[in-house]
């Protein structure tokens, strides 16, 4: 068997799409004679300074001779990667080899390139020692994510599905005819197996993109017959080519366990911890608060930003004190949360006693005093805990699904280690 990598096509302002010159890829391979079996979507770590929005490597499992593999790939990236943008490096990889059985490093280099960022020379050693046909334009940075998306499959164990309805050539970058009530109708159909088609709270189609590229929508799921069956009622423009693509997506792959104390920039954890303030609303409608480890030791700010609209309500709702599992990509010394596991809320807070005899407030009668009522003459030594109603419930929150990120696990998805309180 042979396994052909991809990364790094696509740009942010000109568009094109990796996952759209796979599908090319392997069209081409099946017209030369060579059979295709999965194409993988591997999304790789999100907090990458120069990723494009979705950070997306592919790998194509092909019988081709890897010579053969390698031209026939070649050549449609040299076409087809938008190398008038200076930060697209397309890279490719062709290994002589099954998926499954991979090297223990290319399946660990894979791993890495799911949650730390990786350099060049890192995929460049790999690719010499293992003898691996390579191409690349520019730096050749897309050799990391080609090298990882083959290492994938046998690096990760969970994985759902993507079908990707691709538009004709002429009308890319002209605005996208999809009937959206059609949309909405097949997302409340396929519900709960295939997740984030839409936003309902926002009225959004999440599943069409805004970008110039060649995607009409994709449609996102955990079986490949539920996200066809959806991909079938949705009505709209002539659909030019589709795929179905096994990926990450909607896994949680990117997030790794870890401490406030050690947590690093550029990597994405679950991290437990106190909230050490109530949260402040600040310009732009950002929500933030710190969190702070069990022991008191260590401390990191936490973010919901204003693109999570509904989410930073919840947000709000925490006090400090509260102890909670926060998820989300380190960076600039804030965590950007996705989604947060209330652990255990606080549900008492101290208030100036009130006198037995009279009903009334009491006043402090001094620093370290205590309280008394001056008319009846009553004292008390400290603060009464009075009841808090509070907004949130144990359990797991997350951001809505225009928000979402794409390797982001959705709380529907099931599987988690408390109640959880899906957006939709």
């Amino acid at each position: 068997m042979t396994v052909v990598g991809i990364d790094d096509t696509d740009s942010r302002e000109r568009g094109m799409c990796t996952t759209y010159v796979a599908r090319e890829v392997a069209e081409r391979l099946r017209r030369d004679g060579a059979s295709v079996g999965r194409l993988f979507l591997v999304r790789l770590n999100p907090a990458v300074e120069y990723k494009t929005r979705g950070n997306a490597a592919l790998a194509i499992e092909t019988d081709c001779d890897p010579v053969r593999a390698l031209e026939v790939a070649t050549d449609l990236l040299a076409s087809l990667a938008e190398t008038a943008d200076d930060r697209t490096n397309p890279g490719l990889v062709v290994a002589d080899t099954d998926v499954g059985t991979v090297p223990d490093d290319v399946a660990t280099f894979a791993e890495r390139a799911l949650r730390e960022e990786l350099e060049i020379g890192d995929a460049v050693d790999r690719i010499d020692d293992h003898g691996y046909r390579s191409w690349y334009a520019g730096n050749g940075r897309g050799r990391i994510g080609a090298l990882a998306a083959i290492g994938a499959p046998r690096a990760l164990e969970e994985w759902t599905y993507e079908h990707i309805s691709y538009r004709e050539p002429d009308r890319w970058g002209t605005p996208r005819e999809v009937d959206e009530e059609s949309v909405f109708t097949a997302a409340n159909w396929g519900y709960p197996e295939v997740w984030d088609t839409v936003d309902r709270d926002e009225d959004e189609t999440v599943c069409v993109p805004h970008t110039p590229g060649p995607i009409l929508y994709g449609i996102r799921g955990d079986d490949p017959e539920s996200v066809r069956a959806v991909t079938d009622r949705i009505d709209g423009e002539p659909v030019d080519s589709s795929q179905l693509f096994v990926t990450n997506q909607g896994t949680d792959a990117h997030l790794r366990d870890g401490t406030i104390a050690e947590a690093r920039e550029g990597r994405a954890y679950r991290l437990d911890g106190r909230v050490a303030s109530d949260p402040e609303t600040r310009r732009g409608g950002h929500v933030f608060f710190e969190l702070e480890a069990e022991s008191g030791n260590s401390r990191l700010e936490c973010a919901a930003f204003e693109p999570t609209k509904r989410f930073r309500d919840r947000v709000r709702s925490l006090r400090a004190g509260d102890l909670i599992t926060a998820c989300g990509e380190l960076s600039e010394g804030t965590v950007k949360l996705e989604k947060f596991a209330v652990r255990e809320l606080v549900r008492t807070e101290p208030a100036t006693p009130v006198c037995p005899d009279c009903e009334r407030t009491m006043e402090s009668a001094g620093r370290d005093q205590g309280y008394r009522c001056r008319d009846c003459n009553t004292s008390a030594t400290e603060k009464r805990q009075v009841d808090l109603e509070r907004d949130l419930e144990p359990g797991w929150y997350e951001v809505p699904p225009c928000a979402r990120r794409h390797v982001a696990k959705p709380l529907v998805r099931g599987g988690f280690d408390a109640p959880t309180y899906p957006e939709r």
